[in-house]
This record gives C-alpha cells, sequence and structure tokens, in this order.
C-alpha cells in the first residue's frame, strides 16, 4: 500500500497535509496522536469512504474495516451483520458458511442466531473484527476499535487482534489515541501533528524482546517524542 495525501480539505479548512508513506505486507502500523487531529480522516481515505483529496492512494487486495463503534444492524442477527460484508444475500449457504467460520475465529461458535441487543459490548466489538475478518483481506483498519471498553475486555481483544494477526498476517492499520496501545500491537508507528496535521515521526522499531516489557516500552515511547 502507498499512501500519499498532498492535501485534505473540509470546506475552507486544511487538516491534512503532505502524508506519505508505504506500508509492507504484514506490517502492522500505528497512526497516533491527538484528538482531533486528523487521524480517522486519513482512514477513511485510506478505506475508500471518502474520495474528495489531492493525492493518491494505492491499496491492492480486500480491505475489512473495523469502525469506533460495532456498527450492527439491530434488526439483523450476527451471523447476518457478518454476512452483510460479502456480496449477495447474507443467508446464502456459502455466505453463511464463511460468516460463521469467522465468527469461530473470534471466540463466538454458537451465537449465530443472537441478535445484537443480547450482545455485550465487548461481544459486539469481536461481531464487528469477524465483519472485517470474513471478506479474507489484505489489509485491515482499525479505528479505536477498544474504544469505550472497559480495561479487561479491551485487554483481551488486544491479545484476539495480535493472535489473529500472527494466524492470518494481513497488513494492519490502527488508529488509537493511545501510544502505549501502539506499541502493544504494531511494529511501526506515525505520529501527526499540527493544523493541517502531517507526519511528525515514523518510528519503525522491528521485533521487541518478549512479552514488550515495560522498559522496552518506555524507551521506544522516547524514540518516537523525541523524532520529528
Amino acid at each position: 500500500m502507498r499512501v500519499t495525501v498532498d492535501a485534505k480539505n473540509y470546506a475552507d479548512r486544511q487538516v491534512l497535509r503532505d502524508i506519505d508513506f508505504a506500508l509492507a505486507d504484514g506490517e502492522v502500523l500505528a497512526i497516533v496522536g491527538r484528538s482531533g487531529a486528523g487521524k480517522t480522516t486519513l482512514l477513511r481515505l485510506i478505506a475508500g469512504l471518502d474520495h474528495a483529496f489531492a493525492g493518491t492512494i494505492d491499496v491492492k487486495g480486500p480491505i475489512g474495516m473495523v469502525f469506533q463503534e460495532p456498527r450492527l444492524l439491530p434488526w439483523r442477527r450476527t451471523i447476518e451483520n457478518v454476512a452483510l460484508a460479502l456480496p449477495g444475500s447474507p443467508r446464502e449457504p456459502e455466505n453463511e458458511r464463511r460468516a460463521a467460520e469467522a465468527l469461530a475465529q473470534v471466540g463466538l461458535r454458537g451465537e449465530e442466531e443472537t441478535f445484537p441487543r443480547a450482545l455485550s459490548g465487548g461481544m459486539a466489538r469481536r461481531v464487528a473484527l469477524a465483519r472485517a475478518l470474513v471478506v479474507r483481506p489484505r489489509l485491515m483498519l482499525l479505528d479505536e476499535p477498544f474504544a469505550s471498553l472497559d480495561a479487561a475486555t479491551a485487554d483481551q481483544l488486544r491479545q484476539m487482534v495480535a493472535e489473529l494477526w500472527q494466524r492470518h498476517r494481513v497488513s494492519v492499520v490502527l488508529v488509537t489515541h493511545d501510544v502505549k496501545e501502539a506499541l502493544t500491537l504494531a511494529d511501526r508507528i506515525i505520529r501527526l501533528e499540527g493544523q493541517p496535521a502531517t507526519i511528525a515521526a515514523d518510528v519503525t522499531f522491528g521485533t521487541p524482546p518478549a512479552g514488550r516489557n515495560e522498559l522496552w516500552k518506555r524507551e521506544t515511547l522516547s524514540r518516537l517524542v523525541g523524532t520529528s
């Protein structure tokens, strides 16, 4: 994937400027920055949800996206919400099979016929993750996927995302305001800063020590903050 955003404006306000980076196959990139820095805007451009910008974005293969909220249709059962990401009817046998397979991967086997109202917040996020997986993506986009969850549930889902990446080795772009979260999941971090936002830091730190211990995190955080 190659992202070049010369400029992105909302009305007469420029929000992104001179954004240029590539993402390697299997790389996990976290985009961090203050609230309102343009992180979600950039993710929407990569997803192809917004074409009103100056520049080019080259993405190959299917994209799976997890939004800040699960965005489940309340009148659809869990398996249907997942299968909606596929072409055709969600109740087609092949679509149901793939949706059930994706739900099993996120630990929701047996919940296929459950309606969203009966799901906990963490379960709803896992359904959203299954919906991203069901398209068999080459690129996954995660927009603050653990926001508003309690700490224990968020930690559980972070571990699940890490395990799914180990299994599928897809490329990932994670948007988060939490640099420590980025250090837990990503092997590269881009920090957006300024108005309009530009890339203030781009740090690749490769394979970390086992368990990504706190000393390693502090040292890497210092590198990230100190890079301009």
